[in-house]
């Protein structure tokens, strides 16, 4: 049996208390006896959502002695109200225990740094292993088989159900839509997200007219009664009719054709884009990752790409895809589309020279120009956010995830974690409130000069007249609130901790199969270490001066089956990014690890 580290896990503590456990709450000593895998998550990051559905499998097949408690730690202010935590449980089909942790309380008490990391509690409750980013579901899963043999042997495994409760089933017409497109009849078709297909709706907004899609989780073209869908979102009419479907959790872009009902696949293989697959080439044989918008612009299908933070595009005459913009790194980088960085891009608009993006983790209204280069309009970074109209360059969005472009060459911005609906006018470079009492705004297109907007959170289409004047709203700044580490002067240590799973080892065929990537916020906080590199520990120097700022770090390893008997061993890829604040002090710490999978053993 491999020997581990133990550590005891801290308690669970949450001050918004316990979800899908019918109003049980529970203590880690409830739960001995089983293998506990602790979820850190917070609903705004699609990395979080990839894990979500990497855990499903997890889930069902071990269900009888692992336990899965979602661990609900808000980076925006939004994220910290309970409603929203119910909200987001139910709109990502959560089917286990989750604890609300506005405070992050029991974020502290692990040393979590980054979302999502996973934590996983032995049957004695001890914590045993640590991994932070997605493409860990096997790891776990092998950990999970060592801990039910050893802890089956020892007669400390208790099997049985688990605390999971499902809560009861809410009859709307819609469920968490996503987005809307307007009919040249006059109706519209929405993405119904929650339920894993489209509607159609009379003009009225709200009489259903029909479906596409069986309603049930899946990856199937054919007729209305025949297709699945699973988490769609963005919509968007192509030159010859059909419209284009961006089929989030299926990693695809499919085509419904209005004409005769039958959904097709454009692009996409149904399988999650990783680290070193293609970035271009047939459409429905490279993989692509949560696609959440799409665009018509420039004789292209844009695809906002949130998976990996970038913009790629669909060529339906040449039936290929490609990456046009992003280099995968997240953030708020501008210039032309190969350098630019991105961060969770989920709203797209085209206008005239301009495709418009609605950048959600970085709080940013940004667009693309005809040569393919990146500017941003309004926002500053992944930290700062907030409600505050006024010029670009002080005015904050909170978490945009729509954009619609309007007649007098100013956008509308869905911004959703504002409840608000605002305004940017390039002209006067100024930013207003439209509307205001809206619930998660994800979408909103244009009707005969009203704006019809997707109240995400309230299941529904709502009609608003632009108005003459704008709505007048308090500022409200924010920053996200996780404790900054601090550091010395200096040298600093940087030590990714990575633990190839039981059975396999790096995959060095080929060469180094580790990337570590380092850059930093300001980027003259540091002297030495940004860049690119194979080797996951790195010595960084602060430059003298620089008190404070947010370390990027970008990591990934892959590892395969150790069996020299193999000749096509399977392998998995690792990968995570954290933002890391930083403060300089006489005495702070002079090394920083972070874990991407196992325990940090100097720790």
């Amino acid at each position: 049996m491999t020997a581990r580290a133990r550590v005891r896990a801290p308690e669970l503590i949450g001050k918004g208390g316990w979800l899908n456990t019918g109003d049980r709450q529970y203590t880690l000593a409830d739960l001995r006896g089983r293998i506990v895998i602790l979820d850190f998550w917070t609903f705004c990051c699609v990395n979080c959502l990839h894990v979500l559905d990497e855990l499903r499998e997890l889930e069902e097949k071990h269900r009888d002695t692992v336990v899965i408690i979602g661990v609900h730690s808000p980076k925006f202010v939004h994220e910290a109200e309970h409603q929203a935590v119910v909200d987001a449980v139910e709109r990502y089909e959560v089917h286990h225990p989750v604890l609300d942790d506005p405070e992050l309380a029991t974020w502290k008490q692990y040393a979590v740094r980054a979302w999502p990391t996973l934590v996983v509690v032995d049957p004695e409750g001890y914590v045993v292993a640590q991994h932070a980013g997605e493409g860990h579901a096997h790891a776990i899963e092998k950990l999970v088989e060592e801990l039910e043999a050893e802890h089956g042997a020892k007669g400390t495994l208790r099997r049985g159900d688990g605390p999971y409760v499902a809560p009861e089933p809410v009859a709307t017409h819609l469920r968490f839509p996503g987005k809307a497109l307007a009919l040249p009849d006059g109706g519209f078709l929405v993405s119904d997200t929650t339920r894993h297909r489209l509607v159609e709706l009379d003009a009225d907004g709200e009489t259903v007219r029909g479906h596409f899609g069986t309603g049930e989780r899946g990856f199937t073209d054919g007729g209305p009664d025949e297709a699945r869908f699973s988490e769609p979102q963005g919509l968007a009419v192509l030159p010859d009719g059909r419209i284009a479907v961006a089929d989030t959790v299926n990693h695809a872009i499919r085509a419904l054709d209005p004409a005769t009902g039958v959904t097709t696949t454009l692009a996409g293989t149904g399988r999650q884009w990783w680290q070193g697959s293609a970035t271009s080439g047939p459409a429905t044989e490279v993989d692509l990752s949560s696609p959440w918008d799409v665009a018509w612009f420039g004789d292209r299908l844009w695809i906002a790409m949130a998976g990996v933070h970038q913009l790629w595009t669909y060529d339906p005459g040449q039936g290929t895809v490609g990456v046009a913009a992003g280099t995968t790194n997240e953030g708020l980088v501008d210039g032309p589309g190969d350098e630019a960085w991105f961060a969770q891009p989920s709203g797209l608009a085209a206008a005239g020279d301009r495709l418009w993006v609605a950048d959600s983790e970085t709080s940013s209204l940004r667009y693309v120009d005809l040569e393919g280069a990146v500017h941003t309009a309004v926002g500053t970074g992944l930290f700062d956010f907030g409600h505050r109209d006024g010029q670009a360059g002080q005015a904050l969005f909170q978490h945009p995830l729509g954009v619609t472009a309007l007649p007098d060459g100013s956008v509308a911005v869905s911004d959703t974690y504002n409840h608000a609906l605002r305004r940017f006018d390039p002209e006067s470079g100024e930013v207003t409130t439209l509307a205001t009492d809206l619930r998660e705004p994800s979408d909103a297109v244009l009707v005969d000069g009203d704006l019809v907007v997707v109240e995400s959170a309230r299941h529904r289409l709502t009609r608003l007249r632009l108005p003459e004047e704008a709505v007048r709203v308090a500022d409200r700044a924010h920053r996200t609130q996780r404790a900054a580490t601090e550091v010395a002067a200096g040298t600093l240590r940087l030590d990714v901790v990575f633990q190839a799973p039981a059975g396999q080892k790096l995959d060095t065929r080929y060469g180094p199969s580790t990337r570590l990537l380092v850059s930093s916020t300001p980027p003259e906080l540091l002297a030495e270490g940004s860049g690119p590199g194979t080797d996951l520990s790195r010595d960084l120097v602060l430059a003298d001066g620089c008190t404070e700022g947010v370390l990027h770090v970008s990591a990934m390893a892959a590892s395969c089956d150790d069996d020299p008997a193999n000749e096509y061993p399977a392998c998995h890829v690792h990968q995570q990014d954290w933002g890391v604040p930083v403060s300089v002090t006489g005495t702070g710490t002079s090394r920083l690890p972070l874990v991407l999978a196992g325990m940090d053993e100097q720790g």
